[in-house]
C-alpha cells in the first residue's frame, strides 16, 4: 500500500491510502524497448538463415548437374577451354553492345527544348545535364554550327540523349533550314539541309462593312497580311481617317507550304484598293537590277518621299489652324501642325529619309526631334516622352524608323504627338500638303515592267477565287513567268 496527502476545502490535510502498482507497471517503457529489440534480432536471424539455405541449394544443383560445363572435353584441355570461351564471350559481348548502341540511336526518343529570351546553348546544356566538353566538341564540328551561337527565341532545339550521352541535335532556325548534328566516334559531324517550299498563288477580296481587319479576316487573310496591305498604301490612303463603309479590296498573294502544310504567307503580288470610289492599284515588280518594290500600273513607285502619318493614333485632337486658341495659354496662337492623340509610349516614325537636325528640349514643344530632308523639307516631332536609342544630331534616318515615343512634355494637356511639315521653312498643313512625286520605272525598262506585271494585274480582274500551285519556285520573277504560261490554274515545276 502507499498513501498520498490530500488537502480538503477547509485546508485540512487528509491521508488517503492507495494500493501499490506492480513492478512491471512502473518499468513499462524499458520493457517495451527490450521486447522490440529482441523481436527485431529474431527476425533478422531468421531471414539470414533462409538466404543461406537458398544459396546452398543453388550450389548443390550446380555441382550435381547431369551435364557439367566441360563434361564433353578431356580433363587435360579443361583450362584451355575456359580461356578460349572467355575470349569469345568478350568479343560477342562487345559486338552485341555495339549493335545495341546502333539500335538505340534509332530508337531513342527525341526531346524538345523551347528557346527562351536570353538563352544560349550553354544554358540549355546545363538544364539537360550535358557536360561542357560536349558543347565544345559540337562547336568544333565545322562552320555549320555557328548558327547555334545566336538562338532565336520561341524556336525549338531537338535532342537525342541516351544515359546522359548526346547522340544527336537538331535545330531549325526557320521553316526551310535544318541543322543536324550526329555523334561520330569521339566527336560530332554537322549537316545543313535546305527544304524548298511549295508555293501557291491565291486571290482574296472583301468589302469593308465594319473595319478593314474584320473584312480581311472574313476573306481568310492573316493579320500579318493585312498589315502588309496597309504598308503598300501607307503613302496614298490614311487608314485611320479615310476608310469608309463600302470600301473594298482585292489581292493576289502567295502562300507557302511544307509537306502539304501551310507554314507562312508569301508576298502580296498585286492589289487593288477602292477608297471613296477611287481605285488604287499596286503590283510587285523586281527590276533587272534585282530590286523589288511596289508600283502602280503606270510604273510609278507606291513608295513616296513622305508618309502621311508618323504615328498610330486614336484621333486628331487638333488640326492645322492659324487662328486656334491655345488650350494652356488661353489666347489666340497659331497651330502650325497636327496633334495626333495616342497613348503615352506609342512609337513615332520618321515620315521620310533625312538627317537629324535637332534633338532636345525646345520650350513649349518639350522633347523635340527635327529632321531635315534634302535641302527644302523639314519635319518636326514634339512633346515626346523620350527619344529612341541612338538618335543624335547628324544621324541619317530611314523612312519608317522609330525616332521617339509619344508623351506630353512641354505645354501639353495630355499625351499626343505634335507634327509639323515645313517647305522652305514655311509651315504647311501635313494633312493636305502635296507630297513630292515618287520615282518611276526608267523608260528603257518599261517593256520589261509591263511584261512582268501584266499577268499579275490580269489576275485581279478575273472573277472569283483563283489558286495556282507553283512547286519549289525560288524567285518572284519565276512566279510571274509561270503565270504567263498558265492561262488556267495548273501546276508547274521548276
Amino acid at each position: 500500500m502507499s498513501y498520498r496527502i490530500h488537502i480538503k476545502k477547509d485546508y485540512k490535510p487528509e491521508i488517503r491510502w492507495h494500493p501499490a502498482k506492480p513492478w512491471y507497471h512502473r518499468h513499462r517503457p524499458w520493457l517495451f524497448a527490450l521486447g522490440s529489440s529482441c523481436l527485431g534480432s529474431l527476425l533478422y536471424i531468421t531471414v539470414l538463415m533462409q538466404t543461406n539455405r537458398v544459396d546452398a541449394g543453388q550450389d548443390f544443383d550446380l555441382l550435381n548437374s547431369p551435364a557439367p560445363i566441360n563434361a564433353s572435353f578431356p580433363a587435360g584441355n579443361a583450362q584451355t577451354f575456359d580461356e578460349t570461351s572467355m575470349g569469345n564471350n568478350e568479343t560477342q559481348a562487345a559486338a552485341s553492345a555495339a549493335k545495341s548502341l546502333q539500335a538505340d540511336d534509332q530508337t531513342v526518343a527525341w526531346q524538345t527544348v523551347k528557346i527562351h529570351r536570353g538563352d544560349n546553348l550553354s544554358l540549355v546544356f546545363d538544364r539537360l545535364g550535358l557536360r561542357p566538353a560536349v558543347l565544345q566538341q559540337i562547336m568544333a564540328a565545322g562552320e555549320n554550327t555557328k548558327m547555334l551561337t545566336h538562338l532565336i527565341p520561341d524556336n525549338n532545339l531537338h535532342f537525342q540523349i541516351d544515359k546522359d550521352k548526346l547522340l544527336a541535335l537538331k535545330y531549325e532556325p526557320d521553316v526551310t533550314t535544318t541543322l543536324q548534328i550526329n555523334k561520330q566516334g569521339d566527336g560530332f559531324d554537322s549537316q545543313i539541309t535546305i527544304t524548298e517550299l511549295d508555293r501557291r498563288i491565291t486571290k482574296a477580296e472583301a468589302v469593308i462593312k465594319n473595319s478593314l481587319f474584320l473584312a480581311g479576316q472574313s476573306a481568310g487573310l492573316s493579320d500579318n497580311l493585312i498589315m502588309r496591305l496597309i504598308a503598300i498604301y501607307a503613302w496614298d490612303i490614311d487608314f485611320a481617317l479615310n476608310i469608309r463603309q463600302g470600301d473594298s479590296f482585292k489581292i493576289v498573294y502567295e502562300e507557302q507550304f511544307k509537306d502539304g502544310i501551310k507554314v507562312r504567307d508569301g508576298p502580296i503580288l498585286a492589289a487593288e484598293f477602292i477608297n471613296r470610289n477611287k481605285s488604287y492599284r499596286a503590283v510587285r515588280y523586281t527590276s533587272v537590277n534585282g530590286d523589288t518594290n511596289y508600283f502602280n500600273e503606270a510604273g510609278i513607285s507606291m513608295r513616296k518621299a513622305f508618309l502621311r502619318t508618323p504615328v498610330k493614333f486614336n484621333r486628331i485632337s487638333s488640326r492645322f489652324n492659324l487662328r486656334r486658341k491655345h488650350p494652356v495659354l488661353n489666347r489666340i496662337r497659331a497651330h502650325k501642325g497636327v496633334d495626333y492623340s495616342a497613348p503615352a509610349g506609342t512609337p513615332i516614325k520618321a515620315t521620310g529619309d533625312g538627317v537629324v537636325a535637332y534633338v532636345g528640349r525646345k520650350g513649349g514643344y518639350g522633347k523635340t526631334v527635327i529632321l531635315k530632308h534634302g535641302g527644302i523639307y523639314k519635319t518636326v516631332y514634339a512633346h515626346m516622352s523620350r527619344y529612341a536609342k541612338g538618335i543624335k544630331r547628324g544621324k541619317h534616318i530611314k523612312q519608317g524608323k522609330i525616332i521617339g515615343y509619344v508623351g506630353q512634355t512641354g505645354l501639353a494637356t495630355g499625351p499626343h504627338l505634335h507634327y509639323e511639315f515645313r517647305l522652305h521653312d514655311v509651315h504647311r498643313n501635313p494633312l493636305t500638303v502635296k507630297l513630292p512625286k515618287a520615282s518611276s520605272i526608267p523608260s528603257k525598262h518599261k517593256d520589261h515592267f509591263r511584261a512582268q506585271t501584266a499577268p499579275l494585274l490580269a489576275r485581279l480582274d478575273k472573277p472569283g477565287q483563283i489558286e495556282i500551285a507553283l512547286q519549289q519556285i525560288p524567285a518572284a520573277n519565276n512566279i510571274v513567268m509561270a503565270q504567263q504560261q498558265a492561262s488556267t490554274p495548273s501546276t508547274s515545276q521548276n
